[in-house]
């Protein structure tokens, strides 16, 4: 299966860079069966009405840390001493306490050895470089301490496609975190979960809807390309996540009594479907994942998926494919492009039902001709 499957073309001014507000009121598009056909253009406060009592929603509670960290190196020279700016994003907690994995601008003008100094007292020391732009960096500060340097400060480490548009502010503390954030080491947000906010999410227990809440810190491999053409040989950045006792017991008995499991979020889904790959069926489960799911692949445990629109040729794009289907996916983003929805993390949502089939479990697209429909 090539790359260019994936491909689509996308009008740039469909890229949000703000979200609609209040949350609950961006577009929704919802999408039941293989089709052709049956999509329907609502919005996300439509939820309850479209959701069964018993059904389960499966939240990220993951919390997205300020991990972009605009910094200063001094360096002697024949000028004397000179300043210049170095910028650090935060990507996951190194082996060595106080130490952290960052991708670091431009790292290779920076030495070993060198400190790069940040506000509200914070200061690292360049341990090591690494591959792809990356470097390992040990802080001053740690524990409680770090933490409270970090918020102060750092920015929201907002998607690529959105920074190049434009700088993190202050709105975005509130709007690229969810309204269950718990558990802090994510350096991107749960996309799908920011459209819920407390009235929606009381709304939907009033319908008989419940929730269960799991872990995946997202990484920023998320946002990296796929650089092969044949998908195969592409290699997920692994990105660690928990599915505690009480959440995999709830799914289970969420299944068990007929009711569906939909997860919000492509990182719910990635995190859920792991812990069923041991024996088939949702159990606990901890570590680190690096679940590749494309076209082909044998859902065990999800009847459904809240998401939003993903860049083309990306792996989220396989997923989704996954799911419904290639030439379904491909008329669900037919029609969102025409219908102007907004695209990626700010973007608007869907809400994607694939067919009910019997068995264990459901593996996606089991013909997996391609017709020339998308970019050729």
């Amino acid at each position: 299966m090539k790359l260019s499957d994936f491909d689509f073309t996308l009008p740039e001014e469909l890229i949000a860079t703000r979200p609609v507000r209040p949350r609950p009121a961006a577009r929704l598009l919802v999408a039941e069966g293989a089709g052709p056909g049956g999509l329907r253009d609502l919005h996300v406060h439509d939820l309850p009405a479209l959701l069964r009592p018993g059904d389960r929603l499966v939240l990220n509670d993951t919390k997205v840390i300020p991990a972009r960290l605009s910094g200063q190196r001094w360096r002697d020279s024949a000028q004397g001493r000179v300043c210049a700016a170095v910028e650090v994003t935060l990507l996951e907690p190194a082996a060595e306490p106080g130490q952290w994995h960052a991708l670091l601008k431009p790292l290779r003008k920076v030495r070993e050895g060198e400190e790069i100094v940040f506000e509200a007292g914070l200061s690292a020391r360049l341990e090591e470089k690494a591959a792809e732009g990356t470097a390992r960096l040990s802080f001053n500060l740690s524990g409680a301490d770090f933490d409270a340097a970090l918020e102060r400060a750092g920015q929201m480490p907002l998607p690529p496609y959105i920074a190049v548009r434009r700088a993190a502010d202050a709105r975005d503390r509130a709007d690229y975190q969810t309204v269950f954030a718990r558990r802090p080491g994510a350096v991107a947000a749960p996309t799908a979960s920011l459209h819920f906010d407390r009235a929606l999410l009381a709304r939907l227990a009033e319908r008989g809807v419940d929730f269960s809440h799991v872990t995946l810190h997202v990484g920023a491999g998320t946002f990296l390309p796929v650089k092969e053409e044949d998908i195969s040989r592409h290699r997920m950045h692994a990105e660690w996540g928990e599915v505690g006792t009480r959440a995999a017991e709830e799914i289970a008995a969420t299944k068990a009594a007929g009711g569906r499991v939909i997860a919000v979020g492509t990182t719910a889904l990635r995190l859920i479907e792991t812990a069923a790959r041991a024996s088939g069926a949702i159990a606990p489960w901890c570590g680190e994942t690096d679940i590749f799911i494309t076209p082909g692949f044998d859902f065990r445990v999800s009847d459904g998926l809240m998401t939003n629109f993903h860049l083309p040729k990306s792996t989220l794009m396989m997923l989704v494919s996954a799911l419904m289907g290639m030439e379904r996916i491909r008329e669900i983003y037919a029609h969102a492009v025409a219908a102007r929805y907004r695209f990626f993390s700010y973007g608007d949502a869907s809400l994607l039902l694939p067919p009910v089939t019997s068995g264990r479990g459901r593996r996606a697209e089991r013909d997996m001709r391609v017709s020339p429909l998308w970019n050729r």
